[in-house]
């Protein structure tokens, strides 16, 4: 089971930090991918780590402004989100694969229930 926390309202500019905990597996052999999804839209690709930490991939639309991270030894996946825009709230949710290949194509075999993000005044 993935579990997200750390969703919030924020104004324009603000930072929050999310998390992605698992329980009942650890994720030192995952891949994770951070995905959101806006009211009527489709859901989107954000951001996704390798199992080790080493390699990470971010949409064109939060380079820079958004980080991808783990700490295997706490069993989660974080996504420090700064400089946010009132295009970045969304529901947020974590997915895990155990191969990256497959991450890269947006293909997940769990699925967390996400957390809201909101950016506004």
């Amino acid at each position: 089971q993935l579990v997200e926390s750390g969703g919030g309202l924020v104004q324009p500019g603000g930072s929050l930090r999310l998390s992605c905990a698992a329980s009942g597996f650890t994720l030192d052999y995952f891949a994770i991918g951070w995905f959101r999804q806006a009211p009527g839209k489709e859901r989107d690709f954000v951001a996704a780590i390798t199992g080790s930490g080493g390699v990470t991939n971010y949409a064109d639309s939060v380079k820079g402004r958004f980080v991808i991270s783990r700490d295997n030894a706490k069993n989660t996946v974080y996504l420090q989100m700064n400089s946010l825009k009132p295009e970045d709230t969304a529901v947020y949710s974590c997915a895990a694969t155990t191969n990256w290949g497959r991450s890269l194509k947006g293909e997940y075999d769990y699925w967390g229930q996400g957390t809201q993000v909101t950016v506004s005044s």
